[in-house]
């Protein structure tokens, strides 16, 4: 049967959806597990989000993805999110990364453990308990899986938890203008969108902004979502040479906000902070500001583009998936017990 740590992969799904005879009659789903729960599970098929209840499932199972990313290109991208969400405290053990930013989101203050730490590991994880201990933190780990099953396996036996699966999406560039996912050649996931992927054609009078800085409004907007914006937090959105801050308004009202930076050579446009507000919600807007800074991060070079969602987040997967995003691989964030 299928675990949590199946979401974000390619899973078939047998369900039963009828009855005939005294026999049941199945039907097969292939897509990506985007929803694991006591109840049911969602799909990111061809033909849109598939809501299977459990009590209907004779089997399902994870298949092999149509191209598994190499180790090389996780940590690559590992890399490149790293640069694109810059902790203004750093440190490191080995290859390993420490970051701090006075507690603003799980990825700026988590240890990224890709790499060899430069001692054994039961080592590596005493030093981050004590890195972020001296700072008054409580210690987290991101483990990109399953590049850092080992290390994952060293939290369950000392007591560590976990936050739902995050998973990182990417897309080549352009993404497709119409909304149908793009196909790659050889093939047949703190990000959240909270506009709605069947939304329609954003509002004709809507104006949008890239600027090298956010603007007050857009800092508000961000920090409401963020539960507030400490001074560490305004170095993880500006640190960046290549980054652009998109404003979106409508009759003068700012109502939709993102970012976007390249990173990774030049290589990886990251997109994050998507957010419209409620009033203007349902309207395309969210697809609008990712347009416009993926036109943004062709122009400066970049060929792919990436982003972090957390699996639950069903309708800004399913949105993602619209517009050409596969999961390249999932994280999950470790605290360690107090």
């Amino acid at each position: 049967m299928l675990r949590q740590q199946d979401v974000g992969h390619r899973i078939v799904v047998r369900r039963i959806v009828g009855i005939r005879e005294g026999r049941p009659l199945f039907s097969d789903a292939l897509g990506e597990l985007v929803e694991l729960s006591e109840t049911h599970l969602t799909l990111a098929t061809a033909k849109g989000p598939l809501r299977v209840p459990v009590a209907q499932v004779h089997r399902a199972k994870r298949v092999p993805p149509t191209r598994r990313p190499t180790a090389a290109a996780v940590v690559a991208l590992e890399r490149a999110a790293d640069e694109a969400w810059p902790a203004p405290t750093r440190d490191r053990l080995g290859d390993w990364l420490l970051r701090s930013a006075d507690g603003w989101t799980g990825r700026a203050n988590s240890a990224l453990p890709i790499g060899d730490p430069d001692r054994p590991l039961p080592a590596a994880v005493d030093a981050v308990e004590r890195w972020y201990a001296e700072r008054g933190q409580p210690a987290m780990i991101n483990t990109p899986l399953p590049l850092a099953a080992p290390v994952g396996t060293e939290l369950d036996a000392r007591g560590w938890t976990a936050r739902p699966p995050t998973l990182v999406q990417t897309a080549p560039l352009p993404l497709p203008s119409d909304g149908r996912p793009a196909r790659r050649p050889g093939e047949g996931e703190d990000l959240e969108v909270t506009d709605t992927p069947d939304a329609a054609e954003a509002p004709p009078g809507a104006v949008v902004e890239l600027r090298t800085a956010p603007g007050e409004q857009w800092l508000a907007i961000a920090a409401g979502r963020k539960g507030g914006l400490p001074d560490a937090a305004r170095h993880v959105l500006t640190a960046v040479d290549q980054v652009r801050f998109a404003h979106v308004y409508v009759d003068g009202t700012l109502v939709a906000v993102g970012r976007g930076t390249v990173t990774g050579q030049g290589r990886w446009l990251g997109l994050s902070l998507i957010e419209v507000v409620p009033v203007a919600r349902r309207q395309g807007l969210a697809r609008q500001v990712i347009h416009e800074l993926t036109a943004w991060g062709v122009s400066a070079g970049a060929t792919h583009a990436f982003l972090q969602v957390e699996q639950h987040n069903t309708a800004a997967v399913t949105l993602y998936q619209r517009l050409g995003f596969t999961t390249h691989h999932t994280y999950l964030t470790r605290l360690a017990p107090p």
